[in-house]
């Protein structure tokens, strides 16, 4: 086959460091249309991103030239200095070293797109420590509790 193809949707997630809730509302919004930019400029289709003060998620398709890892470093390094020079007040933002990446079904995608739309809402009964290991659980992802927060 001469052409190389690919589909390959994420659910990505990570948060902040300690989930400390340094997104607040006014630099929520920009946050989450920059990683949309870096993400469309890594070639991949952003199809979402969301998430509350602590953490983001964001639906996408990467590219086939791409691995998750470099589009996951393509994504913290450059917002978080972004963020740092945007809203100095925020000189001591960083992400977690972790993340989550989890592949989905293109018929998943909807409901994903849905699912971070309503992360406001669902966040209201819910901490993010909570909703990632009730992800975790239903993908049946391994863990280890002792390594999974920093």
């Amino acid at each position: 086959m001469p052409q190389s193809l690919s589909d390959i949707l994420l659910h990505i997630v990570f948060s902040t460091k300690d989930r400390v809730p340094f997104l607040t509302a006014d630099a929520l919004g920009p946050m989450h249309a920059y990683l949309a930019t870096v993400a469309r400029t890594a070639k991949c289709d952003c199809y979402r991103v969301g998430g509350i003060a602590d953490h983001v998620h964001l639906a996408v398709r990467l590219p086939r030239t791409m691995t998750v890892a470099q589009l996951i470093e393509d994504l913290k390094t450059p917002s978080s200095k972004w963020v740092k020079s945007e809203f100095p007040r925020l000189r001591d933002f960083s992400w977690q070293r972790g993340y989550g990446a989890f592949s989905l079904e293109r018929s998943d995608l909807d409901a994903l797109i849905s699912y971070i739309d309503r992360q406001e809402e669902h966040h209201r009964t819910k901490t993010f420590q909570e909703e990632y290991l009730e992800l975790l659980k239903e993908l049946g992802v391994p863990y280890d509790l002792n390594y999974l927060w920093d």
